[in-house]
């Protein structure tokens, strides 16, 4: 996990946070994680203040934020920030989020239709499967 340096190897990191190596990597490839320092044998070394960052990206993640604003945040954090300007990217992220729930309301109430539509039973006939192929909606 950790060795003489204080760094930690890319499995260490993962066990600390919980994030999967390949997708430790990605974070790398696309820059939200800054490239580490190698061994001479090429093995990965994080600071420990990697897994501050890292952990920051995977929460904001769960919450749904998209790797775009992820970045947003991440570069507020590193250039100095205002509350205000976090706040508007968490407000518009929360109106997506709200949008998303009003969809799945709407999808809820379709699908509970469609069920209370069928009938059961052994035969190939299916109120739901004809809703399905309904060509009006």
């Amino acid at each position: 996990m950790a060795n003489k340096g204080g760094s930690l190897s890319i499995g260490g990191l993962s066990k600390l946070t919980g994030c999967n190596i390949e997708t430790i990597r990605y974070y790398e490839r696309i820059s939200l994680l800054p490239a580490p320092a190698r061994t001479e044998g090429g093995h990965r070394k994080y600071p420990q203040s990697f897994q501050e960052r890292l952990m920051f990206i995977c929460k904001a993640r769960r919450l749904g934020f998209t790797l775009e604003e992820v970045r947003n945040l991440l570069e507020l954090t590193d250039g100095g920030y205002s509350c205000d300007e976090v706040k508007q990217i968490v407000l518009s992220h929360l109106s997506v989020v709200r949008n998303k729930i009003e969809e799945l309301v709407r999808l809820e109430s379709s699908l509970e239709s469609m069920a209370a539509q069928c009938t059961g039973g052994g035969l190939p006939n299916c109120a739901a499967i004809d809703n399905l192929f309904d060509m009006t909606e």
